[in-house]
């Protein structure tokens, strides 16, 4: 199988081609994987003929689509490049892989929803994005056919790129004063070493549709971020909760009060859900320290 993975370079980019290239040489299943990435710098995705060049002289089999203008507060002021790259650049993408018979796998959001429900989000809810980020990862959901996989991911944390853990342990190498994160917004963290064998596993058996992919455990960022300076040998004491709307300066882009995402697709097709966050959490602040 060879398997073309756009944002190579990024946060789950960059660990789900290290892991496809771990897997290249098994063949204990009986299938080979080829791993094509690209970064960027390799492909601009908000180019039309570029994309599909590149997915005609690549041929793959299937395309994991990491790529995305993931800076949510700039998306605010950049709607345009938001929608460029995140919608119609999908769109293009999609275009290619239906042309060579490519499995689409995109990733999308927590953010396609407006947070005011009171019970995990399913598949199934209707999306309603507050924000230009929500809305344009929404657009390239709308530009895929049921045959592709969208998988919906929240609260991002790995070992490369910018995210909660890495700048919670740069803060308190740097600081000893008190932490202040909101304790009204719930979600769950999606550990990307956890993340990226799913991907791979839905990739690999074709199938289409939304799925959620999160961690189990339903936290808010004050009790995640406690629970980070708890694994790093700090005292989580330092941490204090502040309500969103007592946040200074106010976020840009309004953030989904309740962003919890329910697995109901990943347990109707026998997926095995990811674990609960604390304990790869507490592996990730091992392994960037």
């Amino acid at each position: 199988m060879k398997v073309l993975v756009t944002g190579a370079s990024g946060q789950v980019g960059t660990e789900l081609v290290a892991e496809l290239e771990r897997r290249r040489d098994r063949v204990s299943s009986g299938m080979a994987i080829e791993v094509v990435g690209v970064s960027h710098a390799d492909l601009d995705i908000t180019a039309q003929d570029e994309v599909i060049q590149l997915v005609r002289t690549v041929v793959p089999d299937a395309i994991i689509h990491c790529a995305a203008f993931t800076a949510v507060d700039a998306c605010e002021s950049e709607a345009e490049k938001a929608f460029e790259v995140n919608g119609r650049g999908t769109g293009y993408l999609a275009e290619a892989a239906d042309e060579v018979g490519a499995h689409l796998c995109y990733l999308s959001t927590d953010y396609v929803f407006d947070g005011t429900l009171d019970r995990p989000y399913r598949e199934t809810d209707p999306p309603n994005p507050m924000s230009v980020y929500g809305r344009s990862k929404l657009a390239g959901e709308q530009t895929l056919d049921p045959s592709s996989t969208i998988a919906r991911i929240s609260w991002v944390c790995g070992r490369y790129g910018n995210n909660m853990v890495k700048t919670i342990l740069r803060i308190i190498d740097q600081s000893d004063g008190p932490l202040r994160f909101v304790d009204d917004q719930h979600g769950c963290p999606t550990i990307v070493s956890d993340l990226v064998p799913m991907l791979i596993d839905l990739t690999a058996s074709r199938q289409g549709g939304i799925f959620h992919v999160t961690n189990q455990g339903p936290t808010t960022w004050y009790e995640f971020v406690r629970a980070i300076v708890e694994y790093a040998g700090g005292d989580p004491t330092r941490v204090e909760p502040i309500a969103t709307k007592d946040l200074v300066p106010p976020r840009p882009a309004p953030r989904p009060m309740n962003s919890v995402l329910d697995h109901q697709a990943l347990v109707a097709h026998g997926f095995t859900l990811l674990p609960d966050w604390h304990e790869p959490t507490q592996a990730l602040v091992r392994a960037l320290r």
